[in-house]
């Protein structure tokens, strides 16, 4: 059976822990392999080693640290195929979407190489009396971790910039699909990464805490549930370490009276059913306008019931098991608690078997949901979409803004203005507006309220792992 090890200073080690996690096939229930967990010795081990490698490779040029990140691109590339069976079996999701994720992590480490070629480390400022210069100078040692729902994509999204800026990593890749993340430290020594540059351990929570409250880590990077990243936060203060959070979502989808239906029911079961619903984005909240309410739920019915749910590697599967039994149970939990408030289920005409084997579970859609209630609340992780109506634009707009979280949302209305002008009055990082939920490494990702601290992606993810410095004197 398959053994991880820990990667630090560019080499593959054995745990000094005898702790061992296994890992699972989310279709068949079968075990993949098993995660040897890290130690806090292990995990102090990989900390030195990046604080050893920090005075070489923060005195390196940003072109040359973009060498590096071109050299993790062309290694994701010529690796894809497997790769994307590797997430495919670890995680779940379908194989056009394992795809996806493949191509996104791709284009994240190339932007950054590109990014690399114009970057400046200093900049002179203009004053009549003083001369000053503009240092950008990395914040050291980065302690990593990321969720299961995004291998490779999420880990990019950080690695790429905190590389560019200057920074050594330690990485921890969730225990729960930590299968295609090990080709990283592979990447790191086909490439000649300097030694202790970027590590990479392997383990649960233990691991994960060992890693954020050790006094050499300079920064958190973490994406991640809203219970995590507050005990991370707490962590972060004690050596008030700085930090990046990237936490949870119950994002709006916004339907207006003058949409193709056809075109709104594909958005609304892309936005809920893409990746079985795991993601933090998933516009699990439907806003629709009340003329076209009933003409919606029954093309959302229909188009819910076709959905088959099967084996990810088949082209023809709709949607994949959920990623582990922890999550299945999880969402079978809200739909016990849905039961129990009398929540009003749409009707489908047919119900998508479940496969004999797999974390499944078939897409649900609860008609009028009270904002009290739980399932409107908070972030379920799965195919469960709640409902409201609205009749005028500032109720949509009150509707959809009234939640503690603020990571995304979707606007779908016929007339681009109306629909841009909606998009600027929502409360979310990112809202797409009659479009699919596209992330690109030339924007940003991240959001308000209780979605998270900081973001990620284009240059202000580069910024989150840069401080600023000034240098004055009299004129030369």
């Amino acid at each position: 059976m398959n053994l991880l090890k820990q990667f630090i200073n560019n080499t593959w080690v054995e745990s000094s822990s005898a702790q061992h996690l296994e890992y699972y096939n989310p279709y068949t229930e079968q075990v993949l392999g098993v995660v040897s967990e890290c130690s806090t010795d292990d995990v102090n081990r990989a900390v030195q080693a990046a604080v050893k490698a920090l005075p070489h490779w923060r005195c390196l040029s940003s072109q040359a640290r973009g060498h590096y990140l071109s050299c993790f691109a062309d290694f994701l590339e010529a690796h894809k195929s497997r790769l994307v069976r590797e997430v495919v079996q670890n995680n779940g999701k379908r194989l056009l979407e394992a795809e996806m994720d493949i191509d996104d992590a791709i284009s994240c480490y190339r932007y950054y190489a590109e990014v690399s070629a114009t970057l400046e480390d200093e900049q002179s400022i203009h004053h009549p009396s003083y001369s000053i210069t503009r240092c950008y100078e990395p914040l050291g040692v980065v302690a990593i971790i990321t969720p299961w729902n995004f291998p490779l994509v999420t880990s990019a999204w950080k690695i790429a910039p905190a590389l560019l800026a200057g920074c050594t990593l330690v990485f921890k890749p969730s225990e729960v699909v930590p299968l295609p993340e090990q080709s990283l430290a592979q990447a790191a020594i086909e490439m000649g990464l300097p030694e202790g540059v970027f590590n990479l351990v392997n383990g649960g929570a233990s691991t994960g805490v060992a890693l954020t409250s050790h006094p050499d880590v300079n920064k958190i990077s973490f994406t991640g549930s809203n219970s995590t990243g507050s005990a991370v936060m707490r962590m972060a203060a004690k050596d008030v370490k700085d930090l990046t959070l990237e936490l949870g979502g119950k994002s709006p989808i916004l339907i207006f009276p003058d949409v193709s239906l056809e075109a709104a029911v594909e958005a609304v079961v892309s936005g809920i059913c893409f990746n079985a619903g795991q993601m933090c984005s998933a516009t699990s909240r439907l806003v629709v306008h009340k003329d076209i309410e009933e003409a919606l739920y029954d093309r959302l019915s229909n188009a819910i019931a076709q959905i088959s749910l099967g084996d990810p590697f088949n082209q023809s599967t709709g949607m994949g098991p959920l990623t582990h039994v922890k999550q299945l149970e999880q969402v079978n939990r809200y739909l016990s608690l849905a039961k129990q408030e009398g929540l009003e289920g749409l009707t489908c005409n047919q119900v998508a078997q479940r496969p004999s084997t797999g974390y499944f579970v078939r897409p649900h859609v609860f008609r009028n949901v009270p904002r009290s209630s739980c399932l409107w609340q908070e972030e379920i992780f799965g195919p469960i979409l709640c409902t409201q109506s609205f009749r005028n634009d500032e109720e949509a707009l009150f509707i959809a803004n009234d939640h503690p979280f603020a990571l995304a949302a979707t606007v779908i209305c016929e007339d681009k203005e109306k629909a841009r002008d909606i998009a600027k009055r929502l409360q979310a990082g990112t809202v797409w507006f009659n479009t699919e939920q596209v992330v690109l490494p030339q924007t940003s990702w991240g959001g308000f309220k209780h979605s998270g601290i900081g973001r990620e992606l284009g240059p202000f993810g580069l910024d989150a792992y840069r401080g600023v410095k000034h240098v004055m004197g009299p004129l030369i």
